[in-house]
């Protein structure tokens, strides 16, 4: 089983082997009460932009572990670059997108207002969703041993949308009537951005499919069934991953 993994600043990071790192703060305290690590134990530490150090535990406290660098690596940017673009849905459910998004190895999340939405963003309310979001995919890099966490973006609308799609070299929107089967689309193998579009619950709208057919985008059918919003993004991405040499 892998290490657990655990966040670090960026300049704690420099260091190769021998380097001693005392990780406190709510990371050493989950560390040490909730994981309860001990001396002798292995762990990864990561900055969440591709650096990680496996390290040896050296001592502990009650909120916090003191570590020594075995060995640091910095992951390269893998191609081609992920974006999902997020319909926002009811409740709980964007989390759980996120999550699951982050753990399939989307490299960048856009929560998008879309016209049928229910949920609405606004005011007070759109920064703690946005911030449970960015949150949400912090923990799951972590669970799911990331070195490199997904960006959370600020959230846009139809125009921007649109212009996201139209700046990839494939822009893709998930869609019942789909011409082609995701499975069939041929992405870009290195380099380059895919960016995926997932709509809300009450579908698409009209003008909402026709700036993204301006826009270039490709209608890609996923399967025979209608997957929630929530889960779409997860099921895509894992083929697009496939498809690209990702997996």
């Amino acid at each position: 089983m892998t290490p657990p993994l655990f966040l670090a600043e960026a300049a704690e990071l420099t260091g190769g082997p021998g380097t001693v790192i005392t990780v406190s703060g709510p990371e050493g305290r989950h560390a040490a009460a909730v994981r309860r690590i001990r001396v002798g134990e292995i762990v990864d530490l990561a900055d969440g932009w591709g650096v990680r150090s496996r390290c040896t535990v050296v001592d502990t406290t009650k909120d916090s572990i003191v570590c020594e660098v075995c060995l640091r690596t910095e992951e390269p940017v893998r191609g081609p670059h992920l974006t999902v673009v997020q319909a926002l849905p009811k409740g709980d459910r964007g989390e759980l997108a996120v999550e699951m998004m982050t753990e399939a190895g989307v490299d960048r999340v856009v929560p998008w207002a879309a016209e049928r939405c229910i949920t609405r963003w606004k005011g007070e309310r759109a920064g703690k969703a946005l911030a449970k979001w960015r949150a949400t995919a912090r923990e799951a890099g972590k669970q799911s041993r990331r070195s490199r966490f997904p960006e959370v973006a600020d959230p846009v609308g139809r125009a921007g949308v649109a212009d996201l799609l139209a700046g990839a070299d494939l822009g893709l929107i998930l869609h019942e009537e789909g011409a082609h089967r995701l499975s069939e689309v041929d992405p870009p193998t290195e380099g380059g951005e895919v960016v995926l579009v997932v709509g809300p619950e009450g579908g698409f709208s009209d003008s909402e499919l026709a700036a993204f057919d301006e826009a270039g985008a490709v209608r890609a059918l996923l399967g025979p069934s209608v997957l929630r919003t929530s889960t779409a993004g997860v099921a895509a991405l894992a083929v697009l991953q496939a498809r690209t040499g990702r997996w």
